[in-house]
């Protein structure tokens, strides 16, 4: 009987929190309020510095170049061994 009980009192806890109460439903943010949040979050940011953003940028581009370069690599030797037994 206790286990049915529960069950119950579960189903029940369940109707109640599917139906929201009008007054949650409407509850809207002030646009002031808003933007004021964000700018307090947005103080919290590390902005990365003129010389990380270099180093990155540095680095994004070399890696591009290499993967570029091992695929023209890859291609020429694959072109090269089809030209093998064609």
């Amino acid at each position: 009987m206790a286990k049915e009980e529960t069950k119950k009192a579960k189903k029940e806890a369940a109707k109640k929190n599917t139906k929201p109460k009008k007054k949650e439903e409407k509850k809207k943010v002030k646009k002031e309020s808003y933007f004021k949040k964000i700018r307090k979050e947005m103080a919290l940011v590390k902005w990365p510095t003129i010389k990380e953003v270099c180093k990155y940028s540095i680095t994004t581009i070399l890696l591009c170049i290499f993967i570029v370069i091992f695929f023209i690599i890859l291609n020429l030797l694959l072109s090269f061994i089809k030209g093998m037994f064609v």
